[in-house]
């Protein structure tokens, strides 16, 4: 009779503890709901007289003035900028998450410079899966940390040793051109990434991947199609959620390509951490000589260089960083050379004055590209910049603020986006006259004396700077001037033609597609 009480006690406890538990579960939960509501009421209110592109309704904001496709998204983004150009800033609320644009410098001064406002947009989480916490995504003390072991990585004497690989790719990608001299309108688009996708491969791993003559090959299609399913996912809230996302056949992809991509990078580490194993065994006199590598990678210098403390990368680290270089160093600097291409096909003027200057520099000589022929090209590097001006390569990006701040007057509250959109700021008609004409002598010293700093920022500025754009520009300029020393240009495409896509990288949707002629064939 006892044990019949006591289980009875125990079933009554039991079940109220039960109910306890439930209650304090919805009582947890209403509280978050509360204070979601409190934090939204006080965004609202404080952000109340910040200029607004039209209505906005509690919880939906502006979601339905936005155009769902991104492509069109980024187009209503653009003509926004356009339409309030008079106004210093303009806001935005998606959902319940307020967005202000900003496209004046000295609004966009505030974000970039500062050492606080240093945290990447939600929507950069998309990435991690494939790229970790490295130095692209990660905030705070571990990107201060990295980004200042990774700095001397870039020096531009370490950069000069990649320059052989970047005068091998541009040739091959000349050779790939060859076929379509004086055969009409190509699209150059596709030719010039692998290009990139070649050098990067080659220059962050040591590993010749030979994108160019197998552009079919399981990695290129998997880092392409990769890409593609983060720029997607993006744009679909409904697949935001990682065990909803894995419920589609999208999901299930995105995680079989990550493994791809992953073992791939994890078997060079691999193979480069047994190559120099090897090689301190033979310097000690503990093993035969191991065969040398003509030339040095990304990689080494990730596997050598130490912290403050004498600590090394672990594996994971150099992972990330590695995949980090591969997404970041290749789509941009593809997207500015194809618009340089573009746009000097475009003018041929502009054209003509970068073919005297190579007759300049090179004569009719094809020899290989050095440093110093780099330093010469001073009126093809104004190219470059006017090309990013015009067609910055990352059209917009956003910090997430982590305090409230002060911009133009206006209280910005904390958890807002604030997204710096370089393809409207590098149109404001105060620092660019005529913005939309294509003229490199904007970027001679004598005319950019007095040009806010930062009404010009393809590569971002202030502390979150790219730490890639020394290694971009020669990129860049090795390739140009190797195809611009084989063939004249001809653009077939109005501007109005291109169909823009502001995703992650601007692009054009149709292409870019361009006639070649023999140099020495110009018109």
């Amino acid at each position: 009779m006892l044990w019949l009480w006591l289980g009875l006690i125990g079933q009554k406890l039991l079940l109220w503890g039960a109910a306890s538990a439930v209650s304090l579960a919805g009582a947890t939960v209403l509280l978050n709901i509360l204070q979601m509501l409190a934090s939204y009421a006080r965004k609202w209110l404080q952000m109340r007289p910040i200029p607004s592109v039209g209505p906005a309704y509690p919880f939906v904001g502006h979601a339905l003035l936005m155009k769902p496709n991104g492509a069109d998204f980024f187009q209503q983004l653009i003509q926004y900028t356009e339409e309030f150009r008079h106004l210093p800033l303009i806001k935005l609320w998606i959902g319940p998450v307020p967005l202000v644009a900003l496209y004046k410098a000295e609004n966009v001064e505030v974000i970039l410079t500062s050492s606080k406002q240093i945290d990447k947009s939600f929507l950069y989480k998309f990435l991690q899966p494939w790229l970790g916490l490295g130095l692209l995504t990660s905030t705070g003390n571990k990107w201060r940390s990295r980004r200042k072991m990774l700095t001397p990585t870039f020096h531009f004497t370490i950069l000069e040793d990649f320059l052989d690989v970047m005068n091998e790719q541009a040739n091959v990608l000349v050779g790939k051109l060859e076929k379509h001299v004086n055969q009409g309108a190509f699209n150059c688009f596709f030719h010039v990434t692998l290009c990139a996708l070649d050098i990067i491969c080659e220059t962050a791993m040591g590993k010749n991947i030979g994108a160019q003559s197998n552009g079919d090959s399981e990695y290129v299609r998997t880092v392409y199609r990769m890409s593609d399913m983060i720029y997607r996912r993006m744009k679909m809230p409904w697949f935001w959620f990682d065990l909803w996302y894995l419920l589609f056949k999208e999901g299930r992809e995105h995680r079989r390509g990550l493994k791809r991509l992953h073992t791939f990078t994890n078997n060079v580490i691999a193979e480069r951490v047994n190559a120099m194993k090897a090689e301190e065994d033979w310097s000690a006199g503990r093993g035969p000589e191991p065969s040398r590598r003509k030339r040095k990678a990304f990689l080494d210098l990730l596997l050598s260089v130490t912290d403050e403390d004498g600590n090394r990368l672990s594996q994971e680290d150099i992972q990330e960083e590695v995949d980090t270089f591969m997404f970041e160093g290749h789509d941009t600097t593809a997207a500015a050379i194809n618009w340089s291409l573009y746009l000097l096909g475009s003018y041929p003027d502009v054209q003509r004055k970068v073919d005297k200057e190579l007759d300049d520099v090179f004569g009719r000589s094809l020899r290989p590209v050095t440093l110093e022929d780099l330093k010469n090209l001073r009126y093809l590097d104004c190219v470059i910049k006017e090309t990013l001006r015009v067609f910055p390569s990352v059209p917009l990006f956003a910090r997430s603020l982590s305090e409230d701040c002060e911009v133009a007057g206006f209280r910005v509250a904390k958890g807002t986006e604030a997204v710096i959109i370089p393809y409207a700021l590098h149109r404001d008609p105060k620092y660019f006259p005529d913005p939309e004409e294509f003229q490199p002598e904007r970027f001679f010293p004598e005319n950019s004396q007095g040009r806010h700093p930062y009404a010009y920022v393809p590569f971002s500025a202030g502390p979150r700077n790219c730490i890639g754009q020394k290694f971009a520009v020669m990129e860049e300029k090795t390739i140009l001037a190797c195809v611009l020393r084989h063939f004249w240009v001809e653009s077939t495409q109005k501007r109005e033609e291109l169909g823009l896509s502001g995703d992650l990288i601007l692009r054009p949707n149709n292409g870019i597609w361009i006639k070649l002629k023999r140099r020495h064939e110009k018109p």
